[in-house]
């Protein structure tokens, strides 16, 4: 690890703005410093600002960049109204990770792979104009949509599929004042020769998450991941996935992958094509297809694109069967049986 300077912001105005990495819960940060991939010169700690509070907002909820995961998990409001995205965030990480891990620093960890956080190995990410050397190379979880030459890594997060698919809008305070990003589009694709700019510019700040009103969906909502191992692993593949139903017919469908590109992936198409039919396996076979419509291996990884048509009709076949009163052992599983959703 590098030698850095440290600085404590004690006010958002003082991290608006400040030279440096900004540092939260460092749950990725920290381990990127560790293995040289990340070399700020200076840190910014901005874990004491106070935006650590989840409000009612507009029928929504307005969450704070310092929030806890493990606390919007555990929250009443969002397991009763927004049930995906705290099943998303308990499948994510370790409950260690998820106590210190913040609603900011989740949706700022780096889009990345292996040959990212590998030092010797090229990569338009970690310095831009470098090339990828994940082209060629071993290729099974990276992306299937939106990918090009320039990089072809998947963003990790859990949280983020589930904020997608709701409509959530990322809040952010700069130099220049502040502005908002629907949480679907944060996360720039790769340009032709590059990973593309930055989601947030010099100087900004993530201050808060806002979600709108969930309505009908409020209890037919899921979320499913593919991993290879039960706990503290990326997705292969996901899906978050909310329906409002009325007389066995699809009113407002919603549904985001996530495995699958730089970005969440939400699927607009397959959503218009589900509203107005019955909330049938063939109805979500459908879109599921849809939903995949364009993708192309990146290289030895065909195969996901049928992962990810199969975790889309689960995601929407379990969000048709309504939420459980409680979320399942084995959060967003897709081996979870029946007996516990």
């Amino acid at each position: 690890m590098n030698r850095f300077d440290y600085v404590r912001a004690d006010s958002l105005g003082a991290a608006v703005g400040a030279e440096g990495a900004l540092l939260a819960g460092g749950t990725n940060l920290l381990d990127l410093m560790k293995i040289g991939v990340a070399t700020p010169e200076r840190l910014v700690d901005i874990s004491r600002l106070p935006l650590d509070w989840i409000e009612e907002h507009e029928g929504g909820l307005r969450i704070g960049a310092m929030v806890r995961n493990a606390q919007i998990a555990r929250h009443p409001a969002v397991l009763a109204r927004y049930p995906a995205l705290a099943e998303a965030l308990l499948s994510g990480a370790s409950a260690q990770l998820r106590n210190a891990a913040t609603t900011g620093g989740n949706v700022m960890q780096a889009t990345r792979c292996s040959y990212f956080q590998d030092p010797l190995s090229p990569c338009n990410r970690r310095e831009p104009g470098a090339g990828c050397g994940a082209l060629g190379g071993e290729t099974r979880n990276h992306a299937v949509l939106g990918w090009t030459e320039g990089c072809i890594a998947t963003h990790p997060s859990d949280m983020c599929v589930a904020l997608a698919a709701y409509d959530a809008v990322v809040e952010i305070a700069g130099p220049d004042g502040r502005r908002e990003v629907p949480m679907a589009e944060f996360h720039p694709l790769p340009d032709a020769t590059g990973a593309g700019p930055a989601p947030l510019a010099a100087g900004e700040v993530i201050t808060h998450i806002r979600l709108p009103d969930a309505g009908g969906m409020a209890r037919h909502a899921r979320y499913v991941k593919l991993r290879e191992r039960t706990s503290f692993a990326f997705a292969i593949v996901s899906a978050a996935a909310a329906l409002e139903i009325r007389e066995g017919r699809i009113v407002t469908a919603r549904l985001a992958l996530g495995g699958v590109a730089a970005r969440p992936w939400r699927a607009r198409a397959a959503e218009q094509a589900l509203e107005g039919q019955p909330a049938t396996g063939d109805s979500f076979a459908r879109a599921a297809e849809l939903a995949l419509q364009g993708a192309r291996p990146s290289g030895d990884n065909a195969a996901k694109i049928e992962l990810a048509r199969r975790i889309a009709v689960r995601a929407l076949e379990r969000a048709a069967a309504g939420t459980p009163e409680r979320l399942p052992a084995l959060p967003a599983s897709v081996f979870a049986g029946d007996d516990n959703g």
